[in-house]
């Protein structure tokens, strides 16, 4: 976890959930696909201005657990949509140098979808420049349940002692094992909740709430949250003082 408490300083991972599609289409008398579209836009604006201020983990809320309980039409263009990104975009974020990673149920996600990220976390596993990870199908509750299902087994057959189980074992257990906790969540759209996002992950971090719905995003917005959390003194629970 980084300590962040210089004004100036930049953090090391963001985390966004990406929220208001829906609404912005819906003020311009547009079916809700077209506010997801515009949405992708906002990531390729977004994740570009990540590499040029030299941030070098991104982590995207791109479909949560319980959008699956959204109609079936919408589902279905957002798989379609996500179809797309996957067959047209991945090319460029490797000639970019950007690592791309999904977190999420896979078990839920059409066979197809699954092969599409499984290439294209192959061809990128080596980049060195954003790490950007996409949330698919994902809930931090779920997530846990997972881990510690996983811990449970191990203890049972005896090759994890309970009382070795601390936060750093659990940490490994999770699908973001390899990835530095968030150090900002940004939310758009002004909403004021983490809606079962990185729940674990995000125990420290400083959270922005923005007005700003999702597709009209961009760089001047991520550098005001980004100058929002420059202005924070983060003391992870040590009183004023003491660090």
């Amino acid at each position: 976890m980084t300590d962040s408490s210089s004004p100036r300083a930049l953090p090391r991972h963001i985390a966004i959930i990406m929220d208001g599609n829906g609404r912005w289409a819906q003020a311009r008398g547009l079916p809700r696909i077209a506010g997801h579209r515009r949405g992708a836009e906002a990531v390729r604006r977004t994740l570009t201005a990540t590499a040029e201020l030299g941030v070098p983990y991104l982590t995207l809320f791109g479909f949560s657990s319980e959008n699956w309980k959204r109609p079936l039409a919408e589902v279905d263009d957002l798989m379609g949509l996500l179809r797309h990104y996957l067959r047209g975009e991945i090319a460029e974020l490797h000639r970019n140098g950007v690592r791309l990673r999904m977190i999420g149920e896979r078990c839920r996600l059409a066979p197809d979808i699954v092969t599409l990220i499984e290439n294209a976390e192959t061809l990128t596993g080596d980049n060195t420049g954003v790490n950007l990870t996409i949330a698919l199908s994902y809930g931090g509750r779920a997530e846990i349940i997972a881990a510690m299902r996983t811990l449970a087994e191990k203890a049972v057959a005896g090759e994890l002692p309970p009382e070795a189980i601390d936060e750093m074992v659990v940490a490994r257990h999770l699908f973001t094992a390899d990835i530095p906790d968030p150090d900002l969540l940004i939310r758009t759209s002004g909403e004021q909740r983490i809606s079962n996002f990185l729940l674990w992950q995000c125990a420290y971090a400083e959270l922005v709430f923005t007005k700003t719905l999702w597709p009209d995003f961009g760089r001047a917005d991520l550098e005001q949250a980004i100058a929002d959390y420059g202005g924070r003194e983060r003391r992870y629970g040590a009183s004023i003082g003491s660090r």
